[in-house]
Order: structure tokens, then C-alpha cells, then sequence
């Protein structure tokens, strides 16, 4: 097979995933024509890129801080490197600052988000945690396409493939990219059972339905209050 023809079948498939994941969202925002749903997705990946671009500056004597506190802290890498699923299920590599023990999950396997008190989180992870400031390092999956700065967050393939099983719907949160921040985490604390995945779907699945610039900037609006107070909004 030519390099020609393997570069052609690649493209046929990249449009197939495009078409149906436009499809599947068009679902959800059946009321907006084709066409503005569209423009909301190009306007969107531009902001990403844009805003994108500017973070990864900005934050660039911050992350050296981050990562320096981080090395002292305890022992281990920098960044902590996970699996998740992204737009459609594709998974992608995930990239945050490590906020627990270096192999704090040897033992136990994956397993839901613990309290304050959790004993496998760092001293410098408990803060970094509550200030979501972890999750800071993503910036740079917004720019290469894998992550936007609004939706979902993504999760590990295990607990989406458990949560699809029990969640009814869970599955539609994927129709649109997973992002660093979104609806439910300005709502919610991290998922620590069932009810709660419940509960943040229904703000996951009204923004796939209500997605465009004007919530994202509302919804980043939020999240620098969070960062700031420490407190999600109820």
C-alpha cells in the first residue's frame, strides 16, 4: 500500500470521525442550524489555540514553580501521566502535576477520588488540589487538539466503561472535546461515588446541549473564582 493511499484512508476516517461527532452534537443542539454550529466549533478551537498559546506563557515561571515544590516535597516525577478519554472515546495521555505518593496506587488500583484526609496525597498536593492548580499543565493538551479549556473532564477508560454500564447517558458527555474546566467542577467536588457522577452529568450533558463561546467565557469566569476562593459555586 502507498504512502499516498494510507495518507487518503487516513483523511476518509478523520472526516467520518468529524461528520459523526458533528452529527451526534447537532443532536443536542438540534435548534441551532448546521451551519452556526459549525462556526461555534471553529470559534472554539480558535479561542483554545489563542488563549491556549498566551497560558502556556503567562503560567511558565508558575509551572517552574509548581514543579520545583512539587520535587521537593516528596519523592517521584513531576508530572503524573494517565490515560483518559477524550472527544468520541479516543483516549489520550493526560498530564498533571502529581499531587499523591509515588505509587500510591500500586495496591489499591484505580480507584474514586478520596477526601481532605486522604493519606496518599502530598503536602504540596493537597494545595495544589485545592486551588486546582494541578490541573495547570493541561494547557498544552488544549493546544495540540486533545483537550479544550470548557468541557467535560475526562475520565480513566475503566470508570467510563463501569459508569456507562450504570449511568444512563454518561456516554453522550463525550460528543464534545473534554476540557480543563467545565460546568459541573465550578458545581461539584471531585466524584467520590455514583450519585455524584449522576448529578455532574446533568451539568455536563446541559453544556454538550447549550455549548458556545458566551457559557465558556461565563464558565471560566467561575472557575478563576474557584481557583481564587477555593469554594465551587452551588
Amino acid at each position: 500500500m502507498s504512502a499516498l493511499t494510507v495518507r487518503l484512508n487516513t483523511l476518509r476516517e478523520e472526516f467520518r470521525f468529524e461528520l459523526g461527532r458533528f452529527m451526534l452534537l447537532w443532536r443536542y443542539q438540534h435548534h441551532t442550524p448546521p451551519f452556526a454550529l459549525w462556526w461555534r466549533l471553529v470559534l472554539k478551537r480558535f479561542v483554545d489555540v489563542t488563549a491556549g498559546l498566551f497560558m502556556a506563557v503567562v503560567s511558565a515561571p508558575i509551572l517552574l514553580i509548581m514543579a520545583i515544590l512539587v520535587k521537593l516535597d516528596s519523592r517521584g516525577p513531576i508530572l503524573f501521566v494517565q490515560e483518559r478519554v477524550g472527544l468520541f472515546g479516543r483516549p489520550f495521555k493526560m498530564y498533571k502535576f502529581r499531587t499523591m505518593h509515588q505509587g500510591a496506587e500500586a495496591e489499591s488500583g484505580p480507584v474514586w477520588a478520596h477526601a481532605e484526609d486522604d493519606p496518599r496525597v502530598t503536602r504540596v498536593g493537597r494545595w495544589l488540589r485545592r486551588s486546582h492548580l494541578d490541573e495547570l499543565p493541561q494547557v498544552f493538551h488544549v493546544i495540540t487538539g486533545d483537550m479544550s479549556l470548557v468541557g467535560p473532564r475526562p475520565e480513566r477508560p475503566c470508570f467510563v466503561e463501569e459508569l456507562g454500564q450504570v449511568v444512563p447517558r454518561y456516554g453522550h458527555r463525550l460528543y464534545v472535546k473534554p476540557g480543563i474546566t467545565g460546568l459541573a467542577q465550578v458545581h461539584y467536588r471531585y466524584d467520590q461515588t455514583v450519585a455524584d457522577v449522576k448529578r455532574k452529568l446533568r451539568f455536563d450533558l446541559l453544556y454538550v446541549k447549550r455549548m458556545c463561546l458566551m457559557l465558556d467565557a461565563r464558565i471560566l469566569a467561575w472557575t478563576f473564582l474557584v481557583v481564587v476562593t477555593g469554594k465551587g459555586i452551588r
